[in-house]
């Protein structure tokens, strides 16, 4: 999966490109990609409330964004 990192004048990291082709191959995988945009239920923030929690214990638990790519490349092909 080939990916672009835009950053602001600051040089942070703003936002993340992917290509068409990769995101048709998300959307096949995961058809409601598009309907993340809406609130989360509460029970799905105290999910991610406790999985920051372990990141921030245990940084090392974590894979890398390179890690997740190869990954999801696994599952597509």
């Amino acid at each position: 999966m080939s990916v672009n990192y835009l950053s602001d004048s600051a040089g942070e990291t703003i936002a993340v490109q992917i290509t068409i082709d990769d995101w048709k191959r998300i959307k096949n995988k995961y058809p409601d990609v598009d309907d993340i945009d809406g609130d989360l239920p509460q029970w799905q923030k105290d999910m991610i409330d406790k999985r920051l929690k372990a990141i921030e214990d245990d940084p090392q638990s974590v894979m890398d964004i390179d890690g997740l790519f190869e990954e999801l490349d696994k599952e597509i092909e």
